[in-house]
């Protein structure tokens, strides 16, 4: 089974390596062009303050969340095209919400990154959580990324946030070597552009989501092994 990430790809580079990812420039999916409603699977969200999009240059690229008042978490693969901008609290990609750009990127040896924003943003901020949930259980996973395996994915991508139902499967490793909470795939998967967005049990967000084969199986990178560097970083 092949795993790859899930950024949009933004360079030759990266597309020699990875398959089944997006076009960092490609367009939001119509929401009314008869297309179900998918991460891969899973329906629209309605209630998620703390979410992110995250744009690289003016591109969608990434998901993430807002953790404090200057700092976003995202992946580590999705920063490193610089010109980093972000949507805030906006349910919507294209409108609404708080802009702001990013002014410091600090990057972890896991799939792990935490960028500064340029300026204080007041939203409902992601609570961390202090430990996994077991396997066999259902969590819930957010993204922007596409709505189908189509290819490149160049279409596909949404306008608005997605989430879906996963059940963990147990601990596993994300694209760089670190502990991850692999998941199996329930009412729908995460696919490209999804990546940086949250795993979330109870309220409390528990990933960050790194790679995807798109069919069955998801990694997310552990956010309660590594709190202890996000807390020196962020300072929650």
């Amino acid at each position: 089974m092949r795993i790859t990430r899930l950024i949009p790809a933004i360079a030759a580079a990266a597309l020699s390596l990875l398959t089944l990812v997006p076009s960092a420039s490609a367009a939001p999916a119509n929401m009314d062009g008869g297309v179900t409603p998918y991460i891969i699977g899973g329906g629209y969200a309605t209630n998620a303050p703390w979410a992110a999009r995250l744009f690289s240059n003016g591109r969608q690229t990434c998901s993430a969340t807002i953790i404090a008042p200057l700092w976003i978490l995202t992946a580590r693969h999705c920063v490193s095209g610089g010109g980093l901008s972000f949507r805030i609290g906006s349910l919507d990609q294209t409108s609404g919400g708080t802009m702001a750009n990013g002014v410091q990127t600090v990057t972890h040896s896991s799939d792990l990154a935490l960028v500064k924003l340029d300026r204080s943003v007041s939203a409902t901020y992601a609570r961390l959580a202090a430990s996994s949930p077991g396997a066999g259980t259902s969590v819930q996973v957010y993204g922007w990324g596409a709505t189908s395996r189509c290819g490149s994915e160049i279409n596909c991508q949404s306008q608005r946030l997605k989430v879906a139902n996963v059940t963990v499967s147990g601990s596993c490793t994300d694209a760089y070597g670190g502990t991850a909470v692999c998941a199996r795939r329930g009412d729908g998967i995460t696919a490209g552009g999804d990546s940086g967005g949250p795993m979330m049990y109870n309220g409390q967000q528990i990933g960050v989501a790194s790679t995807s084969d798109r069919q069955t199986t998801t990694a997310y990178t552990n956010v309660t092994r590594y709190r202890s560097w996000i807390q020196s970083v962020a300072g929650v």
